[in-house]
């Protein structure tokens, strides 16, 4: 029972993720969460005032249970199957990001410092960042799950574009922006 507590190894979590997408392709399905939010707009009727939002939603049903399922995975894992929240990061690390003011590497989960307290610079800088994953995902035409997962698995040019796109707007966000607001 203790491998529960522990995380999987890569070779039982790696054939697991690469399952689940032979069988998605295998049913013509194409995985990614920022559909959901389409998905969720068309339920509620956004259809009748924009043509992106009018489309069968019903066939992405499938879709919603897996991120309801994710939602209710995270929360059980979180609070039954987990004992250490605080996750392993190098001293170097740590030292960097005491640098920078974040007092709680090393110790918390989360950055007290930004997820703590809501700040009016927290409440912005979380709003103008989930605009931009929001506007990100739309125009690059899918999420980093549905990318990376299953456009690559499903070997789309497209998908390889975007996922060397990510990484470089998340290494230039760490080491060039990313120092600059804190």
């Amino acid at each position: 029972m203790e491998w529960i507590f522990n995380a999987w190894p890569w070779y039982v979590g790696g054939p697991l993720v690469a399952l689940i997408m032979l069988t998605l392709i295998y049913l013509g399905k194409s995985f990614g969460f920022s559909s959901n939010f389409r998905t969720m707009c068309a339920m509620a009727g956004a259809g009748k005032s924009c043509g992106f939002f009018d489309f069968d939603w019903r066939a992405q049903r499938w879709n919603l249970l897996f991120l309801l399922g994710s939602i209710i995975g995270g929360y059980v894992s979180v609070n039954y199957l987990s004992d250490n929240q605080v996750p392993a990061i190098s001293v170097e690390t740590i030292a960097q990001l005491k640098s920078m003011n974040f007092e709680s590497a090393g110790t918390a989960y989360v950055p007290t410092e930004i997820y703590g307290e809501m700040s009016l610079t927290n409440i912005v800088l979380l709003v103008v960042g989930g605009l931009l994953i929001g506007f990100g995902t739309r125009y690059a035409g899918g999420c980093t799950s549905g990318h990376a997962i299953s456009g690559l698995s499903d070997l789309q040019l497209p998908s390889l574009i975007a996922v060397i796109g990510f990484f470089i707007g998340g290494l230039l966000m760490v080491h060039g922006l990313f120092p600059l607001i804190f």
